[in-house]
């Protein structure tokens, strides 16, 4: 997915020529932080409503805050994910998307990115989850899969982070399956740290029925 494909145009733009009264107006009306400014559908930067909050005179052209607009903005061949590193640079609420010429073809309200990027994690997939902690030269995706798979799972979705600790990585592993005893106990046979998971201990259950099985047999 692009970012021109992921715009959804939530929120207006401003021109050099409106005034701060307009512009807060449609801060407030839109929930907005921070609103494109545009001159002849060239994208000239962000304006933050911090910038224009305290001017006084509220018929003030947007022109005099020119040099206080933050010029952040994304290509719209780019993949989408390139748009978090905008939002997490300068926490705005909209990241403007433009062409080669600087021209603005749309923007992406946050909360458009954050759903993109929780379908891209795999959040909303059926399955379980489970984290890793090892060190850098252990990693190897084909002894993981190979792990995951013996147990006839998919990964369908696999990200790797930063550890805080120097030297590790933290893998995270979203599955097809939610029954994951068995790969948890063939992870940890084959001394992987796992910190952290979620799905349905079979083990569990089955000590369970097992239990009940043996407590019906002694009431015969």
């Amino acid at each position: 997915m692009t970012t021109l494909q992921l715009a959804d145009n939530l929120y207006p733009t401003l021109r050099l020529q409106d005034t701060v009264e307009k512009a807060l107006q449609l801060m407030n009306d839109f929930k907005a932080a921070y609103l494109p400014v545009i001159s002849d559908e060239v994208f000239l930067g962000l304006l933050a409503e911090s910038d224009i909050i305290d001017e006084e005179d509220k018929n003030v052209r947007l022109e005099v805050f020119q040099t206080n607009f933050i010029v952040a903005a994304i290509n719209a061949n780019n993949f989408f994910l390139k748009a978090a590193t905008i939002y997490n640079l300068y926490q705005t609420n909209v990241i403007p998307v433009i062409n080669e010429n600087n021209e603005l073809m749309g923007t992406i309200s946050s909360g458009a990115l954050i759903n993109a990027l929780s379908n891209f994690c795999g959040s909303s997939e059926y399955g379980a989850l489970i984290v890793l902690e090892m060190e850098r030269s252990r990693f190897a995706i084909s002894e993981i899969n190979s792990i995951v798979e013996s147990d006839g799972a998919t990964i369908l979705h696999l990200n790797v982070s930063p550890h805080p600790a120097p030297g590790m990585l933290e893998i995270t592993l979203q599955l097809n399956k939610k029954e994951i005893a068995a790969i948890i106990a063939t992870f940890e046979r084959y001394e992987y740290t796992v910190s952290y998971y979620s799905g349905e201990e079979l083990f569990e259950n089955e000590l369970t029925t097992n239990y009940q099985n043996l407590m019906n047999y002694l009431d015969i």
